[in-house]
């Protein structure tokens, strides 16, 4: 009968067609990888280069000053926003995620370097103390606590991945979560897909 094909009439794909194909499928997702490399990278340098500028700004302040923001005894004559710290040389507490209005040292950093037109941001008592955001989206802050039993002062931030905490700390430091100047607040190498808290010391 005419007009009706048969089965055997069709054509379908040849191995070479379906090789190339394959191919560009290859390359498409290495592609695809590769760039998610790259933003993870730019990421886990995003949120090494805040440490450093975190620092940075904290001692360009005591340079300026002679005393650790949060801790300045005369931040309230300087800015009237200020709460004044107890000038004890360290800054008292470890608070991850300062909130509105609070008078502690480890909060009143933010407000202290920003009055001093150290880092940007609010500037008033209420909204001066938030804590900025690191890479990851979670806060940054700064205080004198124990971490992995080193008492000292850090720059900490949370909601880091894992693997990110390792590559950090196997980077910059001794690689262990519990020793040198870069800790955590679990075994980010043994379980790398938990969320934990990296502490860089000042």
């Amino acid at each position: 009968m005419r007009g009706i094909k048969r089965l055997s009439d069709t054509k379908g794909f040849t191995l070479v067609e379906l090789a190339i194909v394959l191919v560009i499928i290859g390359i498409i997702l290495g592609a695809v990888l590769k760039g998610q490399e790259l933003v993870n990278n730019a990421k886990m340098k995003r949120a090494y280069n805040q440490y450093r500028e975190i620092l940075s700004a904290i001692y360009t302040y005591y340079d300026r000053y002679g005393k650790y923001p949060g801790d300045d005894p005369n931040a309230n004559p300087r800015w009237a926003a200020a709460t004044n710290g107890n000038n004890n040389g360290y800054i008292d507490g470890l608070t991850l995620g300062c909130g509105a209005s609070s008078t502690s040292e480890t909060c009143q950093v933010w407000l202290h370097l920003r009055l001093a037109n150290i880092l940007t941001g609010a500037t008033t008592a209420a909204d001066g103390t938030k804590a900025p955001s690191n890479a990851y989206g979670g806060s940054i802050g700064v205080g004198y606590a124990t971490v992995q039993g080193l008492t000292t002062m850090w720059i900490a931030f949370d909601n880091v991945p894992g693997d990110v905490c390792t590559s950090l700390d196997e980077m910059y430091d001794d690689g262990v979560y519990n020793t040198g100047s870069i800790r955590g607040s679990g075994d980010y190498k043994t379980n790398p897909n938990t969320i934990y808290d990296i502490y860089f010391k000042l």
